[in-house]
């Protein structure tokens, strides 16, 4: 899978060198880009930004450096092969594990890192005529730009490709995967500070263990995403 990533902060996405995603850097399991928008504004200041027509608070990202890398983009790759555009921001659909899922699927995805009030609305609407567009929020809440939340989907979708987590059946039982949250988990001592491990999880009787494991995930779910069990 290829990833371009368009961003004033190129170092942001630093992180991305480490764990388990860095190594499917390392091992061309991704092919994954950072790209730094200023290289697309010529003026001395390497200006970005501007005032917003209508006033207003903040400053909104200019069309001109945006429609430039976005061209650059679209050249860079296979003829007649076009990246999904993401662009993360909380006015978009909410990004889920089913989410993550139905992008890990795809051959190449870009990211458009938005900083102060936003993107000029027409680079969106001119972007959607030559490739796949999303608006995506990570959640109900406001950040200073979308370079976190690309950290956020891009580990939730890298993990999912074949090769990039060790164990892949490790995905299979975890949160959000069948609509209920995980289990507890426990490891070595068996008692910790007075604290017992549940006695089953000793029994070696592994259909018992699936039935409290699944009981637990039931309680937690209830306790913690009680709209998860609305169905």
């Amino acid at each position: 899978m290829r990833l371009d990533v368009i961003t004033i902060f190129p170092d942001y996405l630093a992180p991305l060198d480490l764990s388990l995603i860095g190594k499917a850097r390392r091992e061309g399991l991704i092919d994954l880009r950072v790209h730094d928008l200023r290289e697309h504004a010529h003026d001395r200041h390497r200006t970005v930004d501007d005032t917003p027509y209508g006033g207003g608070a903040g400053m909104v990202m200019k069309p001109e450096p945006w429609g430039e890398a976005l061209d650059e983009l679209a050249a860079s790759g296979a003829e007649g092969a076009v990246p999904h555009l993401i662009i993360p921001g909380p006015g978009g659909i909410p990004f889920t594990q089913q989410t993550a899922r139905d992008l890990a699927q795809e051959p190449w995805l870009a990211f458009a890192c938005g900083r102060y009030e936003g993107i000029d609305e027409r680079v969106y609407e001119e972007a959607a005529e030559g490739m796949p567009v999303s608006v995506i929020s990570l959640g109900d809440y406001v950040l200073n730009g979308g370079e976190v939340a690309v950290l956020a989907m891009v580990e939730a979708i890298a993990r999912l490709l074949p090769g990039v987590i060790g164990n892949e059946q490790s995905l299979v039982e975890e949160s959000h995967e069948d609509g209920l949250l995980e289990y507890p988990v426990y490891t070595k001592p068996a008692v910790w500070r007075g604290r017992e491990v549940p006695e089953i999880l000793l029994s070696g009787n592994h259909g018992a263990i699936a039935k409290w494991r699944h009981e637990q995930r039931l309680q937690r779910t209830a306790a913690r995403r009680p709209d998860l069990l609305s169905d």
